[in-house]
């Protein structure tokens, strides 16, 4: 053997040692990947229920949200007929209650200017003018 042979058989030997120890880290990379591979599939087929019972709930909150578009649409309309009747209640009981408030009040001036100025009332206070009153 010659030292070509010699250092030839030294470099197979530490290529072989070199490649070994590459190996290792491939092999612990593999059950890396492997155990990786596990857990999407764990994950997946846990995720599918729970995807479904996600679309059961927004489905069921849309169909709540329909009841309650109708039940605002009818409080709106009863809003509206309220406000209707109260503004109907005013103007047909609020003309005649403004005038018999003028009325009365009119009447209470008359009655105080027809009094004579001298005289008691039941509180036993003098009415009439004001420096009657002081």
């Amino acid at each position: 053997m010659s030292g070509g042979d010699i250092a030839g058989l030294i470099a197979a030997g530490v290529f072989a040692v070199l490649v070994g120890l590459l190996a290792i880290p491939l092999l612990k990379l593999g059950r890396v990947f492997d155990q990786t591979t596990e857990a999407i599939k764990d994950t997946s087929q846990n995720i599918t229920p729970l995807l479904e019972e996600t679309t059961t709930t927004v489905r069921e909150t849309n169909k709540q949200l329909a009841r309650i578009d109708t039940i605002t649409g009818h409080v709106a309309d009863v809003t509206g007929n309220v406000s209707a009747l109260v503004a109907l209640f005013a103007a047909t009981v609020g003309g005649p209650l403004i005038k018999l408030a003028g009325f009365s009040a009119a009447v209470r001036a008359a009655f105080r200017t027809a009094k004579p100025s001298g005289t008691r009332t039941a509180g036993g206070r003098a009415s009439g003018s004001k420096r009657a009153r002081g």
